[in-house]
């Protein structure tokens, strides 16, 4: 999207182009910034740590950090693992509560199998460990068929690459529940409006209920293992 920018165009503002394309203004600005080599030597001693222990948070990850010979602190640890988008698997209380304000739907699929092609998608984001970095990956995945319907990569964790991902699924087909997480990208005015309420219904996992939406986390696991894993020999 940002490729069909003309920041040299004076009849067309930059604002009006953005928001021709539905990308923020922001964006087109943005220089991306070299990940510390000290920082991503981290980051992917926590990707190992994190593989073998979903269920270790800051404290127990800043642990076998320093275990490990590493001098960290926990705050140094929790913005990594805030922008890897790692966080302890474990049951969370309250789960009913809900601290932003923003929409929330309620979870559909209880009890509910996916019986036809579209009947349902899943949706999520994950992590792609690179040799000089991180990528940021969302897939919409059609339960019944296990087909992904649409994918796009980000080096940023915006709301941009998911719209433009959704964008792609629908030109594919549309679902009658689509079902996501509560993450910040799925609850997005812009990203709601992409659904037509009179054709499919929208559905979100609970806090802290990785395992409500089980198809795409299989997805992640077969890529981010047994695929990318494999071809850059970790």
């Amino acid at each position: 999207m940002l490729s069909h920018i003309n920041k040299q165009e004076h009849d067309i503002p930059i604002t009006t182009q953005a928001t021709l394309l539905g990308i923020s203004r922001s964006s087109v600005y943005y220089q991306p910034v070299p990940v510390d080599p000290a920082d991503l030597d981290l980051m992917n001693r926590m990707d190992v740590i994190y593989t073998d222990f979903p269920y270790y948070g800051v404290i127990r990850m800043t642990e076998q950090l320093r275990r490990d010979g590493r001098v960290v602190n926990e705050k140094h640890v929790r913005r990594l693992m805030r922008e890897m988008g790692l966080e302890a698997i474990y049951p969370k209380p309250n789960l009913s509560k809900n601290a932003n304000q923003h929409p929330i739907y309620p979870y559909l699929l209880r009890h509910v199998v996916a019986s036809y092609p579209n009947h349902i998608w899943g949706t999520d984001i994950t992590y792609i460990r690179m040799r000089q970095g991180f990528l940021y990956l969302v897939a919409f995945l059609d339960w019944y068929s296990r087909y992904v319907v649409a994918w796009r990569l980000s080096t940023m964790l915006t709301t941009d690459f998911v719209l433009a991902a959704a964008q792609d699924a629908l030109r594919v087909g549309t679902p009658e529940i689509v079902n996501s997480d509560q993450g910040v990208q799925f609850t997005s005015t812009d990203y709601l409006s992409l659904w037509n309420p009179e054709t499919t219904k929208i559905s979100m996992d609970g806090r802290g209920r990785c395992m409500d939406n089980i198809f795409t986390e299989r997805l992640w696991r077969n890529v981010t293992y047994d695929e990318v894993s494999k071809v850059l020999c970790w």
